[in-house]
């Protein structure tokens, strides 16, 4: 697990990651997604860990700025048409390598970015282009725990875990769900 210590920056897909991809369309034409608490808690560990974190995702919603307000995400790229181009200018503006991501995508326009970082990875229900080129497949759904699983083995990784788990108890770490 050597190749877990250089990352420094967790970037997420949002649909089919952080979402069970499904999008539900109100009479009004507005639309509403599904976040895991889960998930939710993996991102804050993230943090407490010493991570960035980033959103990279290829449609524009209100919905991803305020679960990204909420869990104090880093970096949010919305309307990425190239998810490898814009990782690579995100990089080059915030000190990063592509070697130091671990990204965690589920479809064909994430598999560019999970075959490049440092550490690709994907849910159970990710297309099989996505799982063949992640390194990590979780063994949850997106929107149901992938994120959080591959949190922790990556804090597990790079032996932080245990020293999160005793600032948890304590009480200093700043839970976000």
């Amino acid at each position: 697990m050597k190749y877990l210590t250089q990352i420094k920056l967790l970037a997420l897909d949002v649909d089919g990651v952080l979402t069970d991809g499904i999008i539900y369309y109100g009479l009004m034409g507005d639309s509403m997604k599904g976040f895991s608490a889960h998930d939710g808690m993996g991102i804050s560990l993230a943090r407490a860990g010493g991570l960035k974190t980033a959103l990279i995702t290829g449609r524009r919603s209100p919905m991803v700025e305020r679960r990204a307000r909420d869990l104090h995400i880093d970096y949010v790229v919305q309307d990425a048409v190239d998810k490898l181009a814009e990782m690579q200018k995100l990089c080059k503006t915030q000190g990063f390598t592509l070697e130091e991501v671990s990204y965690m995508g589920d479809d064909l326009n994430d598999v560019d970015l999970i075959s490049h970082v440092g550490f690709g990875a994907a849910p159970n229900d990710a297309c099989e282009e996505a799982k063949r080129n992640a390194a990590f497949v979780s063994a949850y759904n997106g929107g149901h725990g992938a994120l959080r699983e591959l949190v922790e083995y990556i804090l597990k990784g790079q032996d932080k875990w245990t020293h999160i788990l005793r600032q948890y108890k304590s009480g200093r770490v700043d839970i976000k769900q």
